[in-house]
């Protein structure tokens, strides 16, 4: 009796081992094994190849066991000599190792992580990294442990070298096996692989090759010819990604052909003598940049970047009115109701001396309203809409759309985007976003667009005064909220988490909000959560808007989509929970009226120097550096919505100088070969299209 083998099951390669063939034919892994592997995204060799390390155990700044000291954050190898399990009075069980080397023992403890005990065993070498402290004795609560050897293993773990290549692993799968797998096969497989930059541009940015760069980061003798490897492979995928976004921006300008707007000075021009400030010099510069767009006969794709009250919204105002001056209509997308109706507000007062008035469409309302708003959209009479989804519904249609506004253009995906856009014959788009981002970062989400950036807040804003405080300072920090609200001023209280837990030490909001409203029995305390339904949300975030509450504890949900000019105090608990982009965004929701603001930073542990950094500073451009830096590449960057930018080897902005190079061979590559079909440039395009899906197309057109 024969059997046939599944269709799915590729047939065992009968040749010389590929990079496309399946990992579970190459020698020492099979069936059971390329399952685990392919939870790490591992089918095939060029995958194991390419499966990187994310870190290295650099042997010679490792701590001895006996200098740990308290106080200290250190890094030790040890072998295990002992563990348990400890139950504290609280019911919280605890587990505890016992490390040794040749200088000494180390305990180490888990808090809350007992199921440790079924993964750590006694004689295995750990490499753990955290804080150490005394409780009876000098104990290190590690914030991670990696298995470096197991109980029977006679192989010293660093004996290939002082540089320990650490792998992304998987249940079943520990990193010391994929280092294992991959050492196995890192010759063979590095000698299939092509460089497809040439040796002449590789010397010119003191790159090593591409064979090279891989020995180097699997297999490296120092730390600085890792790092060596890190960049050259850093520079392959910011040179593809740079490829297609300038390609992508070609593609778009030649099938852009849009509105050529005329500059009629009509409504602009009454906008700009009832302004009760004057324009800052960021956003004179965003308008002539805008204008430009939009009078051009291609079609206005701009992202407007400003900083957290840099006055994003009267800019786009100007362009709006310079649509509707020309007999077009106007309209602008918000991801939220509350954003909506405070856009809304502000439209309606800045027109009022103009005569004009917006209208808005939201989900809320009434279908007798809606019906009303969508048919003096579709006869023309309406000319600016402010609105939400809403707006995207299939039932909504325009009479003359000539430009489009998204506001936290990042809170829609792309075919969100399109769905509005697509109402108008070729309507100018209009991005907003109110996210610094460096430079660097710039480039890299956002190199297929134009940018317009906004530093500097107009003048007439309250300052704000950031401080640092400790638990020691609490109560005079609560007295001082108390004092200001009963004032008439209102606050913001923001925590980390929604509830306390065991697994965390933390404050939470919803015992916050407890605890408030019975500490201040005066004062009306609100709370909102990530967990509350959105028109609950909304619903107590107007109460606040409107001076109904006079505190508001929440969660990170009030990073944007609310504007309260009498609110003047931001209190953070756990600030060091958060990103410094995240507390720079939570520090302007406060500021935004006349009166003097203050955000307090309270941290019941030692502030780190981020924190003082970040309290020295209310540039958004330079808190968004340091964040970078301190985050890096990976953590900010995620997956763009428009399909898939992964940047996994770069660090910006320590890699601007291979942004730049890479940026500029970019545009002299594809200005002298729009679609890279020269046999010099083909391998390039295979790259950049085996990287980015996306880039298929793009190069597809001629």
């Amino acid at each position: 009796m024969t059997t046939s083998r599944s269709s799915k099951s590729p047939a065992r390669p009968t040749g010389a081992i590929r990079l496309d063939t399946p990992v579970k034919f190459l020698k020492g892994i099979g069936e059971r094994r390329a399952e685990q592997l392919e939870r790490l995204g591992i089918r095939t060799a060029q995958d194991l190849l390419w499966h990187l390390p994310h870190r290295y155990i650099d042997a010679s700044t490792v701590t001895p066991l006996v200098r740990a000291e308290v106080g200290q954050e250190v890094a030790c190898i040890g072998r295990v000599v002992a563990k348990g399990v400890v139950p504290t009075r609280r019911g919280l069980r605890i587990f505890h190792a016992v490390l040794r080397d040749d200088s000494g023992v180390l305990e180490c403890v888990w808090p809350g992580q007992a199921f440790l005990d079924r993964t750590i065993v006694v004689g295995q070498t750990l490499l753990v990294s955290g804080p150490v402290r005394f409780y009876h004795g000098r104990q290190m609560a590690p914030r991670e442990f990696v298995v470096l050897a197991d109980p029977d293993s006679e192989v010293d773990p660093l004996a290939g070298g002082k540089v320990l290549p650490v792998y992304p692993a998987t249940e079943g799968l520990s990193h010391k096996i994929i280092r294992g797998l991959v050492e196995r096969h890192l010759d063979a497989l590095i000698a299939l692989s092509d460089d497809v930059l040439p040796e002449p541009l590789r010397r010119s940015l003191a790159l090593p090759s591409l064979q090279d760069a891989l020995r180097a980061v699997h297999r490296p003798a120092t730390a600085a010819e890792a790092e060596l490897g890190r960049r050259r492979l850093a520079f392959d995928e910011l040179l593809d990604l740079q490829l297609m976004l300038i390609r992508a921006r070609t593609v778009a300008k030649r099938s852009r052909s849009g509105v050529a707007f005329t500059v009629r000075r009509d409504l602009t021009t009454r906008l700009r003598e009832s302004l009760p400030w004057q324009l800052t010099d960021d956003q004179h510069r965003a308008l002539r940049e805008i204008t430009a767009d939009m009078i051009a006969p291609d079609r206005m794709h701009r992202l407007l970047m400003g900083d957290v009250g840099t006055g994003k919204t009267v800019v786009a105002l100007f362009a709006m009115l310079l649509a509707v001056e020309n007999d077009f209509q106007a309209a602008l997308m918000a991801p939220t109701e509350l954003l909506a109706e405070q856009h809304a507000v502000t439209l309606e007062q800045l027109l009022a001396p103009l005569s004009l008035r917006p209208e808005l469409l939201l989900g809320r309302q009434s279908p007798g309203e809606k019906q009303a708003v969508r048919a003096r959209l579709a006869a023309g009479h309406a000319r600016l809409v402010v609105g939400t989804h809403a707006l995207m519904q299939e039932s909504v249609s325009f009479h003359r759309l000539g430009l489009v506004v998204i506001d936290e253009q990042h809170r829609f995906g792309v075919e969100q985007r399109a769905a509005l856009i697509g109402k108008g014959a070729a309507p100018d788009v209009l991005l907003l976003t109110a996210t610094p981002i460096p430079r660097s970062l710039a480039l890299t989400l956002y190199g297929d667009l134009d940018v317009s950036t906004l530093r500097h807040r107009p003048p007439g804003r309250g300052t704000i005064r950031t401080a640092v405080r400790s638990g020691a300072q609490r109560e005079r920090v609560m007295e001082f909220v108390r004092e200001a609200c009963g004032r008439g001023r209102q606050a913001y209280v923001v925590l980390p988490v929604i509830e306390e837990s065991e697994r965390a030490d933390l404050r939470a909001a919803t015992t916050m909000a407890q605890s408030l409203a019975a500490r201040w029995p005066e004062l009306r305390v609100g709370l909102v959560h990530g967990r509350l339904k959105a028109d609950e949300r909304d619903d107590v975030m107007r109460r606040f808007r409107a001076g109904e509450l006079h505190v508001l504890v929440a969660t990170t949900v009030i990073e944007v989509g609310i504007d309260v000019p009498s609110a003047t105090i931001m209190l953070i608990e756990h600030p060091e929970r958060f990103g410094l982009a995240q507390l720079h965004q939570l520090r302007g929701r406060i500021g935004r009226g006349t009166e003097e603001s203050f955000c307090i930073l309270m941290s019941d542990t030692e502030a780190a120097d981020r924190l003082h950094a970040f309290a020295g500073t209310q540039d958004g451009f330079r808190i968004a550096e340091l964040d970078l830096a301190e985050r890096g590449m990976g953590d900010l960057i995620g997956a763009r919505q428009s399909g898939g930018v992964e940047v996994r080897h770069a660090q910006l902005p320590a890699d601007d100088d291979l942004l730049t190079r890479a940026r500029q061979l970019a545009i002299d590559l594809i200005g002298a070969d729009p679609a890279l079909q020269r046999a010099e440039n083909q391998q390039l395009r295979a790259r950049a299209v085996a990287r980015y899906p996306r880039a298929v197309e793009l190069f597809r057109v001629g």
